[in-house]
């Protein structure tokens, strides 16, 4: 009691010692009331936050890598509170200040606190969505996206708590105002915020950028995405067509976008050759004999037929036939010479995945196909690439005995009625 006593007389002191200057003791005061906001930002978080972050350290079960977490982050947010609470307190002890400031500065206070508080909550559901993932089955049931509705309405609530606190009205009938505004801007803007909407998403998650190349069939759109507007997306296709697509539809409907492919530094190759089954068969010694010129299947052939005069040693061995051995085939002996054909070529992404493969043969014969990547994800370069790589297995087949399926047409009987005519 004698202290206040003593704190009020030397206010008093200092008040006539600085009665010469009238905004001298209103300044000195403000400055007390920084200077208590800062002692109290300072005590909350580098003492009380210290303290906190010590024992929680030492509670079972807590590592030192979640030292700087979203648990710790919400006490840090809440911890703006205290200042601001401070100066709203503060504020209306300072002499000589219009009433108008002194309003707003205790309204921006608070506003400031129930931002704090919403961003608080936003990290406080972040922690429980990352202690939700370290369950077992989190992957299969994720909450995250509940938890961004709940942030969502979170946000808004606060958004209308803030502009209710700086315009001194209340909650309620803010609320009901805005509800009876906003049937009608619905129905009026309703495009405009869907497409606002669709917008901020895009932009969010990055799924369109400008420069990309989006494929999106159902609007006739095939190229490069050269403008973002609030409502379209204007897309040039490769025909040099502009097509522009609704924002919305970004959004609500499946599109492709290029740039994956584009920053992986790889294109794929997925192509077959149909092959004429009746061209299968076993390599035989003379065709075995020109095989092994090849380079790229030195290695390939004397290991095949070191484990094939193993496997036929064992059978003979057993007594069995000798109808019941095994041979080199032409079609596998191809297929491995395509694949190490393919990785040898400088124009393959050898990193990639690489496969030749049988499909399920048909009607037009056994489907053989390449599946790889190009090192260049270029349009240019990637069709060349790919035809050369077809141009070369497509003339190397006879070396093999294998032979492309073709569906006949009548130019070998007219060529034939042409040979008949001549020799009569």
């Amino acid at each position: 009691m004698l202290d206040a006593v003593v704190a009020t007389r030397w206010l008093d002191s200092v008040q006539r010692t600085l009665e010469p200057w009238p905004w001298a003791y209103t300044l000195l005061v403000l400055a007390a009331l920084a200077l208590a906001a800062w002692l109290a930002n300072f005590v909350t978080k580098k003492i009380l936050l210290r303290g906190l972050r010590k024992l929680v350290n030492r509670l079972p079960g807590h590592s030192a890598g979640n030292e700087g977490g979203n648990n710790l982050r919400v006490i840090s947010r809440l911890s703006n509170v205290v200042p601001s609470m401070v100066i709203a307190a503060g504020i209306r002890i300072v002499p000589d200040l219009p009433p108008e400031l002194v309003e707003f500065v205790i309204g921006a206070c608070r506003a400031w606190a129930v931002l704090t508080v919403a961003l608080a909550v936003s990290h406080a559901l972040d922690a429980a969505n990352d202690l939700y993932e370290r369950r077992p089955d989190a992957r299969n049931k994720p909450i995250k996206g509940y938890l961004q509705v709940v942030k969502i309405v979170v946000f808004v609530i606060a958004g209308l708590s803030i502009v209710a606190t700086l315009l001194g009205v209340k909650l309620g009938p803010l609320v009901t105002g805005l509800g009876a505004a906003t049937a009608v801007l619905m129905l009026i803007f309703q495009d405009t915020i869907l497409s606002l909407v669709a917008s901020v998403q895009i932009s969010g998650d990055g799924r369109v950028r400008l420069g990309d190349w989006i494929e999106m069939p159902s609007q006739n759109a095939d190229g490069d995405v050269i403008d973002i507007a609030l409502h379209t997306i204007t897309v040039q296709n490769f025909d040099k067509t502009i097509t522009t697509i609704p924002t919305k539809k970004l959004v609500t409907e499946s599109f492709k976008n290029w740039r994956g492919m584009q920053e992986a530094g790889g294109r794929r190759i997925k192509r077959s050759l149909y092959l004429d089954q009746h061209s299968v068969g076993f390599v035989d010694a003379p065709m075995l004999a020109e095989l092994e010129q090849f380079a790229v299947l030195g290695d390939y052939l004397r290991g095949k037929q070191a484990e094939l005069q193993q496997y036929n040693a064992e059978l003979q061995a057993k007594g069995v036939a000798a109808v019941n051995a095994r041979r080199v085939t032409n079609l596998g002996t191809f297929r491995a010479y395509v694949e190490r054909y393919l990785q040898h070529h400088p124009g393959i992404h050898t990193e990639m995945t690489l496969l030749v493969r049988q499909l399920q043969p048909t009607t037009q014969g056994l489907p053989l196909e390449i599946y790889c990547f190009t090192r260049s994800t270029a349009w240019g370069e990637y069709e060349g690439v790919q035809s050369d790589v077809f141009d070369h297995l497509l003339a190397i087949l006879p070396a093999f005995g294998l032979r492309v399926f073709q569906e006949s047409s009548d130019a070998m009987l007219m060529a034939g009625q042409q040979r008949l005519a001549a020799a009569e």
